[in-house]
């Protein structure tokens, strides 16, 4: 079967993934596979501009790796590499930050966050950090970006470069990325306020053992409503509840759903049956994780070889864009 185009998306080393991760970004990237020819980078040198201590960055870059193969990405079919390994991209980021407006690079309210996130580390690394974006996505002619609602602005400033810098070379060289809207939902920690994430140290990592992966279970915020066992309880606020929607048979979702309004079901026993559901759910990623991480020359070669094929898809660009922008062969 033919695939519908090139996908590109890629995300920072942030070692072992967790549930949000999965249901976010991993999930999506396995599926459409099925249908897009696809390149998933680990992108490394964009973990720079907020990391002060790269200490982990290699293992962190491995352990990702593992729950990505494990998850179900394919790398026979798939380029999945660390974005540092391809020395081309710095290349185009250079000479695409040549067409990019200062003013419009500071304005955007992502670069905002980030200062106000990290006042006292507003490198130049972090101004560029939508350059260098937009030369990890047309660097490799790729068709489709999957990205979420609010990332889209993201990708039409990425489109504003292209255009900026076809217009100016009077080229066709780099191609305008179009956006594939995914459904992504907000996936709350175990204290059900906050986006599950490591930076809180709310998360359920995929990588857990069972009796790890319950215990977190057992921890999580349920109705805060509900104060006694006896009280009924709503499911409709309960982010356990929103979990066993997305791991558990549709039988049971309906019987919690209606046995909890009642009290017929306390929230420890609704907590239960959330782990049990999800360890069924983990164990055949758990199961192929553990394959890899037995020969961790193996992921390290598949992520090699990723970076080689995907070298000569970014050499060829470079082509069109040196020839594009007159630069000596």
């Amino acid at each position: 079967m033919s695939k519908k185009g090139r996908v590109f998306s890629g995300a920072r080393p942030t070692g072992r993934q967790h549930l949000g991760n999965y249901l976010g970004a991993i999930k999506n990237y396995v599926a459409l596979q099925d249908d897009y020819n696809c390149v998933y980078c680990i992108v490394d040198l964009h973990a720079l501009t907020t990391v002060e201590d790269t200490a982990n960055l290699r293992q962190n870059t491995y352990e990702m790796a593992l729950d990505w193969l494990a998850a179900g990405i394919r790398p026979a079919e798939t380029i999945m590499f660390v974005q540092s390994q391809v020395p081309q991209v710095t290349e185009l980021h250079t000479i695409l930050s040549m067409v990019t407006p200062l003013g419009k690079l500071t304005d955007l309210p992502t670069f905002k966050e980030k200062v106000r996130q990290n006042p006292d580390n507003v490198n130049y690394g972090l101004v560029g950090y939508p350059v260098l974006m937009t030369a990890d996505i047309v660097l490799y002619k790729s068709d489709i970006v999957p990205v979420g609602v609010d990332q889209a602005p993201h990708l039409e400033f990425a489109r504003e470069i292209v255009r900026s810098f076809n217009y100016r070379f009077n080229t066709k060289a780099l191609i305008e990325p179009q956006a594939k809207h995914t459904e992504v939902p907000k996936v709350l920690g175990i204290d059900g306020k906050e986006k599950m994430g490591k930076s809180l140290t709310n998360q359920i990592e995929l990588a857990s053992t069972p009796e790890e992966t319950s215990q977190r279970v057992m921890q999580m915020v349920t109705d805060p409503a509900r104060l006694r066992r006896n009280d009924p309880g709503n499911p409709d606020v309960c982010n356990v509840f929103s979990m066993h929607k997305i791991f558990s048979p549709a039988e049971e979702v309906e019987m919690i759903n209606r046995d909890c309004r009642t009290a017929a079901l306390g929230c420890v026993d609704c907590k239960k049956r959330f782990a049990a559901n999800l360890n069924k759910d983990l164990e055949p990623f758990r199961a192929k994780r553990a394959e890899f991480a037995a020969k961790p020359e193996q992921v390290w070669d598949i992520l090699h070889d990723g970076a080689r094929r995907a070298r000569e898809l970014a050499e060829a660009t470079m082509k069109e864009v040196r020839e594009a922008v007159q630069l000596p062969e």
